[in-house]
């Protein structure tokens, strides 16, 4: 076992993924000699060489395209955004070709492509930085989002996408590169794409999170279970956004009647939004509350200390959960 951060778990999810398959190849804006905006991908140029490691140009659209013609030659590039918001150029290349090109050819052409994209606020950065838009690439057929929280899924995600015929986002969240450290074991594992991890057990509500929100829900479920400790809160951090896994969560509602989605993406046409209309497809009659969220707002992220204020922290969770307990039809 080795101890690891999130930015650790990273860089030796890749390093034993280029050791396994020589046909990996890392690369992006500043991926190769200075490792990464976040040092991420740190080493990998000087162990592996610069012709697997490398430094793309400032332009996300050629490496996003690049990525395609490697994929379909039977290679397995995994590309690094430096930040979430600055790869609306690459969205042609992405929902438009690589989601769509093993159908295109009729399972020809696969395209196991990986794209690493640092996402979310929480650390006061510039406009186009502090983004989560998770909900665009899941809308899109042909594309896998994941989104892990700890080392171990972290590691395990990442190696899994990259064993994955088919092209996969990986949103890490930057709020939690370097905030705590677990356990992780050396060598290869995979997490299977599309399974949930229940964090923890309980009757009363579902709560359904992921990314930099699982910190924060474990934070309100721990203080709303100590003001009331009849009461215990069902935690399920959904590690995968495409595919997702509704087995978990449906069985989790109907057995507790309740539930709370917080993420820090905008509301409309959300994540949640999509959660919440499944649910009330499944579990009606099952449901002792309306179906509910935590969400950031309806508005481009706002600059430093005002973010804030758009992401759900642990007192509004708190607000969200006992309104949905003291909730009487």
């Amino acid at each position: 076992m080795k101890t690891l951060n999130n930015v650790k778990a990273v860089s030796e999810a890749l390093e034993v993924a280029m050791e396994k398959w020589s046909e990996v190849v890392v690369y992006g804006e500043d991926a190769g000699f200075e490792g990464g905006v976040f040092r991420a991908t740190e080493g990998l140029q000087a162990k592996f060489g610069e012709e697997r490691c490398f430094d793309a140009p400032i332009s996300e659209a050629v490496f996003a395209g690049v990525a395609l013609g490697m994929a379909i030659n039977k290679m397995k590039p995994v590309i690094e955004l430096q930040f979430e918001g600055l790869g609306w150029p690459s969205l042609q290349n992405i929902l438009g070709h690589m989601g769509r090109m093993r159908n295109r050819t009729r399972g020809k052409y696969p395209t196991p492509v990986v794209i690493r994209m640092p996402m979310g606020g929480g650390i006061r950065a510039l406009e186009l930085h502090s983004e989560a838009m998770e909900a665009i690439y899941a809308h899109t057929p042909g594309i896998k989002v994941v989104c892990p929280s700890t080392p171990y899924d972290t590691k395990g995600l990442i190696l899994a996408a990259i064993e994955s015929p088919d092209p996969v986002i990986v949103f890490e969240p930057t709020k939690l590169y370097r905030a705590f450290k677990q356990e992780v074991p050396e060598g290869f594992y995979t997490v299977e794409i599309g399974k949930g991890f229940k964090i923890q057990e309980g009757n009363d509500l579902t709560v359904v999170t992921y990314g930099a929100q699982t910190v924060d829900c474990q934070k309100a479920i721990e203080e709303l279970e100590s003001k009331n400790p009849d009461i215990t809160i069902e935690l399920i951090d959904l590690r995968s956004i495409q595919p997702w896994d509704k087995e978990m969560v449906f069985e989790s509602v109907k057995k507790t009647g309740r539930l709370l989605v917080v993420h820090e993406a905008i509301r409309s046409f959300s994540v949640s939004a999509e959660i919440i209309a499944s649910v009330n497809e499944e579990c009606f009659e099952y449901l002792k509350a309306p179906l509910s969220r935590c969400t950031g707002y309806d508005i481009v992220i706002p600059f430093d200390s005002g973010e804030a204020f758009h992401q759900p922290h642990p007192k509004k969770i708190l607000v969200k959960m006992e309104d949905l307990l003291n909730y009487k039809f």
